[in-house]
């Protein structure tokens, strides 16, 4: 015999969470590996100029969050395991690996509201590079390996230049632009800004939606533990 009551209804409850838990895990790292595989980001964060690489701090976040999926689908079923086999020593093991994942994704979330914008300035720094030394270079190589750069921006982000007309386009990378976009350049700040912002909404909304299934869990186990601690048949 296993626990009655009011202390069953939590073990499933708790297997329930679980199962949404480890669920969440498959999702996290499916996005986290589109993140990294997505063709937007990877034509761009690929880039190379002069032995010069765009940032990779945005991929460093993806390699955390694939990491967090696979830990995510293993303690979720850690978790599913134990309130199934009702095991002090397996919801013990499931708590604390729930206290140091949520630790962590605390941390993380901290990190990344300080630093939710220095992934889109760290590219708009390269980008600007790229365009002032191809503009200031007399040698034709190295203006035909800017506009290469200037091209693959260009046509993956559908912009052209770094704000309007008057300041946008010049005529030696003009050519790289969308023909829709010589006239009226959308900025390609802007979209930077934009394709970076939309992926860190969708991090956060993941990671708020964890987190409140992590205290839920993190009280289910207790509850469930005690429950078993304190079973007559036990």
């Amino acid at each position: 015999m296993g626990v009655e009551g009011c202390t069953k209804c939590i073990k499933y409850m708790l297997f329930f969470f679980n199962f949404i838990f480890w669920l969440a895990g498959c999702v996290i790292l499916g996005v986290s590996l589109w993140l990294r595989h997505d063709n937007k980001t990877s034509s761009l964060l690929e880039l190379k100029y002069e032995g010069t690489e765009a940032p990779s701090t945005f991929y460093i976040s993806v390699y955390i969050l694939i990491a967090v999926g696979a830990v995510m689908m293993f303690v979720g079923f850690l978790g599913c395991y134990g309130a199934i086999q009702e095991s002090q020593c397996l919801l013990g093991t499931f708590f604390a690996c729930l206290v140091i994942l949520f630790a962590c994704e605390v941390a993380a979330g901290i990190w990344g509201f300080m630093n939710k914008d220095k992934i889109s300035k760290e590219l708009i720094t390269f980008y600007d590079s790229v365009h002032d030394r191809g503009t200031s270079f007399a040698d034709r190589e190295q203006k035909q390996a800017a506009v290469a750069v200037m091209k693959v921006f260009h046509e993956t982000l559908n912009c052209c230049g770094k704000g309007t007309l008057a300041s946008g386009p010049t005529m030696w990378f003009s050519e790289t632009c969308p023909q829709d976009k010589i006239l009226f350049a959308d900025n390609c700040h802007t979209k930077i800004k934009e394709l970076f912002s939309e992926k860190i909404y969708l991090i956060g909304i993941a990671a708020l939606v964890v987190a409140v299934i992590m205290i839920f869990e993190m009280i289910f186990s207790m509850v469930l533990c005690c429950g078993i601690r304190n079973s007559p048949v036990y």
